[in-house]
Order: C-alpha cells, then sequence, then structure tokens
C-alpha cells in the first residue's frame, strides 16, 4: 500500500480553542459501541433532516424552523465529532476519513440549500449561487490539500461551526421576521443573507486562487 500523509489541518477560527476541548471531552465519554462511521452518518442524516425542516417550514414555521435548528446541532456532533474520536482512540483511516467527510459535506450542502430553496425562505437562485459557491470554494481546499500539503478548515475566523451558530440564529429571525428592506427594496432575509455569502465566498475564492497559485510559483521556480 502507499504511503499517506496526512495533510495539515489548519483551524484558527474564533470557537476553535473551546470546540476542540469539547469534542475531546465527549470523545472520551462516547460509549464504546459508537464509533465514527456512525457519527458520520449522523451527521449527513442531520443535515437531510435540516433540508426536510426548512421545506416543512415553507407550511408549517415553527415546527420546520425547531427541526431544522436542532438537526444542525445534531450535524455538529456527528461531523465534529467522528474525526476526535477517531485520534481519542488511536483509529485513524486518514485516507478513508478525508474521502468520506467531504462526500458527505458535499450531500449535505445539497439536502441544507435544496430544503432552503423549497421552503419559500430563500430563492432557488441564491441557493443554487451558494450551492456553486460552496463547492468551488471545496475543490479549491482539496487542490490545496493535495498539492501544498495544508488543508484549511477555517477562513477569517469562521468554520462551519461558526456558520451553523449564525444559521441557527437567523433561524430566530426567519420565524418572526422573514422579509428585510434594503436600499428601499424589500427581499427574503436568507435572500440577502445567502448574496452576501455569495459576494463573500466569491471574494476569498479569488484570493486563494492568488496565494496559492503565488506561493507554489516560488516553490517550484523553473530550471
Amino acid at each position: 500500500m502507499n504511503t499517506f500523509k496526512n495533510a495539515q489541518r489548519v483551524q484558527e477560527s474564533f470557537l476553535s480553542g473551546l470546540e476542540k476541548k469539547t469534542l475531546v471531552r465527549l470523545a472520551q465519554r462516547t460509549p464504546a459501541f459508537i464509533n465514527s462511521d456512525h457519527l458520520t452518518a449522523l451527521g449527513l442524516v442531520a443535515m437531510f433532516g435540516a433540508g426536510f425542516g426548512y421545506w416543512v417550514a415553507g407550511s408549517h414555521p415553527a415546527l420546520g424552523l425547531s427541526l431544522a435548528t436542532l438537526c444542525l446541532a445534531l450535524n455538529w456532533l456527528g461531523d465534529s465529532l467522528d474525526g476526535t474520536l477517531a485520534r481519542v482512540r488511536n483509529k485513524l483511516r486518514p485516507r478513508y476519513g478525508f474521502y468520506v467527510d467531504h462526500v458527505v459535506d458535499m450531500l449535505g450542502a445539497l439536502f441544507l440549500l435544496g430544503g432552503l430553496a423549497l421552503s419559500g425562505y430563500m430563492s432557488a437562485p441564491v441557493a443554487g449561487g451558494l450551492v456553486i459557491a460552496f463547492l468551488m470554494l471545496s475543490i479549491n481546499s482539496y487542490l490545496a490539500t493535495y498539492t501544498m500539503g495544508k488543508f484549511q478548515i477555517s477562513f477569517g475566523g469562521f468554520s462551519p461551526t461558526e456558520l451553523r451558530i449564525l444559521l441557527a440564529i437567523g433561524n430566530v429571525f426567519l420565524f418572526w421576521k422573514p422579509h428585510t428592506v434594503l436600499f428601499g427594496q424589500r427581499f427574503l432575509l436568507f435572500d440577502a443573507g445567502g448574496v452576501a455569502g455569495i459576494v463573500g465566498m466569491t471574494v476569498l475564492l479569488i484570493a486563494l486562487i492568488a496565494r496559492n497559485t503565488a506561493q507554489l510559483y516560488r516553490e517550484e521556480p523553473i530550471a
């Protein structure tokens, strides 16, 4: 079997220190019959549940948004704890874990944003734009992991954990006020946030491409 070099994980989000300590404690207390694959499956099912919750929220706001928020919390537990549990138990499978985790992330994004597009709280073009921006950022991250040996998890102080919290807070506002007014025009609240997210991810992607290209150019000069 070929030797596999695990990439350096870079996570410098606002909550990374607290989150790491919390996850280690949870891993140490996790029953032996639960393994990392169970947690990964929980994360995927929970993200499907979040998308389903948003779809339900279109006709039953309180029920659907409550379900979506609960599933976001369960997704954090499954998605964040699976790798920590493997490290604490010294049962790492780097290639398998990297591949499966990011396939699950891809499917989870489709479930979540598909549910939002069906909910009426976010228009389909904005949801589609977010999926495209997320997948482009993901592709860049995976290419950088392969070529530079560094896997960037957080950007500008934000990681998936902080984004889940922002989305959960948004759900509270969504229940009471699903629309907002900007520049004298009325928009869906999540459309405004989604467009801001698309712009932010696009700017971040351009900056990362420029930085990574420059670094690789310097590290591989023409002989």
